[in-house]
């Protein structure tokens, strides 16, 4: 807590809000399959679509988050954010029909898109060179919230899943209104030039394409929590209530030991060793399922976790470096949406190597985590950033 208190107001706020914005995301979305098919009874196909429709709402629209953060402003975007949020949950709650299902569908996905970049080129602006200590404090606050959502969506699902919807949808409006009322405004720097030369800059920017190139790795691993970690979960117990072992694992480590891997490395490693020490560790953490039993897989979680902890902050504290103040979002939200696109085909890759010989799934993993490990050992820091 005395960490939390260090930091200003600003910045504390978006830490509470952004615990409450993963509860109540994970009090309905981990149960969203099961209504559409199982009491609203949609074929497998058309749940695909409605889930799919939200992905790609979020994933792809990123950019266009990034920027209107850029020029609207970050709060401006932040508080749009979780009013759409709201609305699209709402429309869980109202109606099974499949127009409106892809309506909330879109505009919840949306809603990601818009304040993820916006809330972390806030937090990196505001933070300054503080940056690696606050994003890693936001790291914590996320994993309360992705923790205490599926708490609450399981014990509100007794009653009916539009509960939960509609639950969810009410924490997003009290966000909105939050956020409203007390979050401070900032400047906004004039844009320069037209919203493509913003992007263009983006993409013409060789180090800041290097950057997220080697880093986008992080996320196609970080994937792998949901995908292979519980498959292997299951198949050792025979149990699905096994994988759950796995987030409570993850999320506890998170929660007792992130502020402090942040604080102690920043004054040890540089910023390039640092990032590339969290890749090695997650890519290493892939090699103990080769093992038989459940324990090998909880320790791939937690090593998991612990090369998160040790990567994700100095990685989100360096990409607002790669360009101007005035286009932090649009840099944030250029990563994003790299990242979502190569944890995407990760995924596919991944999964198709599961199915063919399940040791080639691990060993795939650990290799791309020593991939980028060594490509982040490579990337050529910005001069204009005072760190190593």
């Amino acid at each position: 807590m005395k960490t939390f208190r260090s930091f200003p107001l600003s910045i504390r706020l978006l830490l509470v809000n952004q615990m409450g914005v993963n509860t109540g995301f994970y009090m309905l979305i981990p149960y969203l399959a099961g209504y559409l098919g199982g009491t609203l009874g949609l074929s497998a196909a058309v749940v695909g679509v409605v889930l799919g429709v939200r992905n790609l709402s979020q994933q792809g629209l990123f950019l266009i988050g990034g920027t209107a953060s850029d020029r609207l402003g970050a709060r401006t975007v932040i508080i749009a954010g979780c009013a759409l949020r709201a609305v699209g949950f709402g429309l869980f709650a109202l109606d099974g029909s499949l127009p409106v299902l892809i309506a909330a569908s879109v505009l919840s996905g949306l809603a990601g898109a818009l304040f993820n970049p916006a809330v972390r080129a806030y937090v990196a602006a505001e933070a300054g060179d503080r940056r690696a200590e606050a994003f890693s404090l936001f790291n914590v606050f996320a994993n309360t919230g992705a923790l205490l959502g599926p708490l609450l969506g399981s014990a509100l699902l007794l009653a009916d899943f539009r509960v939960a919807a509609t639950v969810a949808a009410l924490i997003f409006a009290g966000l909105t209104v939050a956020q409203a009322l007390t979050l401070p405004a900032r400047p906004v720097p004039p844009g320069e030039g037209s919203v493509l030369a913003d992007w263009r800059e983006c993409l013409a920017n060789r180090g800041f394409v290097a950057f997220t190139l080697a880093l986008s790795g992080m996320f196609a691993l970080q994937n792998q929590l949901y995908l292979i970690l519980p498959m292997r979960a299951e198949q050792a117990t025979g149990s699905a209530s096994s994988v759950a072992a796995l987030f409570l694992v993850s999320t506890i480590a998170t929660l007792l030991l992130q502020v402090r891997i942040t604080r102690w490395l920043k004054d040890r490693l540089s910023r390039r060793g640092a990032i590339a020490l969290g890749m090695a560790v997650m890519g290493a953490a892939f090699l103990t399922p080769l093992l038989p039993g459940l324990v090998p897989v909880l320790v791939a979680a937690f090593g998991l976790a612990l090369g998160v902890m040790i990567a994700q902050p100095f990685v989100l504290e360096l990409i607002p470096a790669f360009g101007k103040e005035n286009v932090t979002g649009t840099y944030f939200g250029m990563f994003y949406l790299a990242s979502g696109v190569v944890a995407a085909a990760g995924n596919v890759v991944i999964g198709w190597a599961g199915d063919t010989a399940d040791r080639l799934a691990w060993i795939l993993c650990a290799a791309l985590g020593l991939a980028s490990a060594v490509a982040a050992l490579r990337v050529r820091i910005p001069e204009r950033t005072a760190l190593p």
